[in-house]
């Protein structure tokens, strides 16, 4: 799941969390806000009652205290503005078949549901009556007794959730939007940092971000840099170090060819012409064994001399060094094909201008070229194969060689091997700065390369 929707997730279940919250307490203020009322309702009408009481006892003052129980005419309207609605008063010592005097209770909230009304009680308690004197100082007076109405407390608790619940979940769904929309935007530059990784991983290390805003997202980014310089310093480092170290083997290879040409080419020499004495001899005398035996000896040390030939061919100097680039191809190619008419068709195919390319670009490209038709030629089973050359021009200056053969093999498997023809190629392209792949073709293998040429 992406960032941005998990902080939206736990984002609004903290605000469930809270409006669940808010909601029990709604519930419970709510609920006992009656207790409250009940109480201001039995303070206030005790308060009024105590001056009927006292302004009743001034005015007829020959009637007993008892006598004014109870306080006459205290059912008025203006006693009624004195109750809250929910609220119904009665005042002890009453009178026969006297009703208590209650508040208007039609219209308190909204009917709640059953479960409702059957839950709150149960965890809220029930609400108890409350009893004021009327008067302190005589106790005689009576008392003023207020009872909360159950069922208008529970529509009265019903109501602030519904209210509480309309206005948290407008302000869920906006906190949600915005925070959304901030969320978003403060995240946003964590895509460019994602971006140039992925082109760090591509081979372009020098990826330059801009500059964030936010401190953890710049401290990121500059982490991100400095990983990419290092990289690169790395890489051309380890290039560098390839590089040399072609130059040594190949020092190495020049000399063993020497050591080869010089040493094993003229004792091979002095065999074959000591095997044709041999054979001159041998014949005048007639002794015909002898004479077989120094052919024999003369075809081995003539088979011999064509290997190392080759092999001197191989260990030498590339083509590339002598004639270019695009003459080395052509006669590589010629070679392959003028070694056995049952060779498979290899097919040429040289695009751009290549007269200028030289140096290690030029020879590791022929190295390449020279690899992947060996290994078509020596280990696959095609009838055709392609070598496509071609020269890249424009901003990216590259030259991609590619060859193609129908002689089936696993793309994978020749991926993996770790063969010194393979790694040696590997090794070259890596050190001029390229890239190599083997993929499957439409019947084979396809094994492509490309070299950048400096500027």
């Amino acid at each position: 799941m992406r960032l941005v929707l998990q902080l939206v997730a736990r984002l609004l279940l903290i605000v469930a969390l809270c409006l669940g919250a808010a909601t029990l307490w709604a519930t419970f203020d709510a609920y006992r806000s009656v207790d409250r009322a009940t109480a201001t309702s039995a303070q206030r009408v005790a308060q009024a009652l105590q001056g009927l009481y006292w302004h009743e006892l001034l005015l007829r003052s020959s009637r007993m205290r008892e006598h004014l129980m109870p306080v006459p005419e205290w059912r008025t309207l203006e006693t009624m503005k004195l109750i809250s609605p929910g609220v119904c008063v009665e005042f002890q010592p009453a009178t026969a078949f006297e009703k208590p005097l209650c508040g208007q209770s039609q219209g308190i909230g909204r009917v709640p549901p059953r479960w409702f009304a059957s839950i709150v009680p149960t965890f809220l308690g029930s609400h108890a009556e409350v009893v004021r004197p009327v008067s302190p100082r005589a106790a005689a007076a009576g008392t003023v007794v207020a009872t909360p109405d159950q069922a208008a407390a529970i529509s009265l608790a019903w109501e602030y959730i519904l209210n509480v619940i309309d206005v948290a979940l407008l302000m869920a769904a906006a906190i949600a939007l915005l925070a959304s929309l901030a969320i978003a935007h403060t995240l946003a530059p964590a895509r460019a940092i994602v971006l140039a990784l992925q082109r760090m991983a591509r081979g372009q290390y020098r990826t330059k971000l801009p500059r964030f805003r936010s401190m953890e997202l710049g401290m990121i980014g500059g982490a991100v840099d400095a990983l990419g310089s290092r990289l690169e310093e790395s890489v051309e480092q380890r290039a560098a170090l390839t590089r040399r170290l072609i130059e040594i083997r190949d020092d190495e290879r020049r000399a063993l060819a020497r050591e080869l040409h010089d040493e094993f080419g003229q004792n091979l020499s002095a065999i074959l012409a000591f095997a044709n004495t041999i054979e001159t001899a041998s014949t005048k005398d007639r002794d015909h064994g002898v004479a077989q035996d120094a052919r024999m000896i003369s075809q081995a040390t003539h088979h011999l001399m064509a290997s190392l030939r080759d092999a001197l061919k191989r260990l030498r100097n590339p083509l590339p060094e002598e004639l270019g680039l695009e003459a080395s191809l052509v006669n590589l190619v010629d070679s392959w094909r003028s070694q056995s008419a049952t060779q498979p068709t290899i097919q040429l195919d040289l695009k751009g201008d290549l007269t200028d390319i030289s140096g290690p670009a030029a020879t590791t490209a022929y190295r390449v070229a020279q690899e992947c038709l060996t290994n078509a030629l020596r280990h696959g089973a095609a009838r055709e194969i392609s070598l496509h050359v071609e020269r890249c021009a424009g901003e990216d200056d590259a030259l991609l060689i590619r060859v193609e053969d129908d002689g089936g093999g696993d793309a994978a498997r020749v991926a993996r091997s770790a063969g010194f023809g393979l790694t040696g190629i590997r090794e070259r392209v890596a050190a001029a700065g390229g890239s190599l792949s083997i993929l499957p073709a439409s019947r084979g293998l396809s094994v492509a390369a490309t070299i950048p040429l400096a500027a």
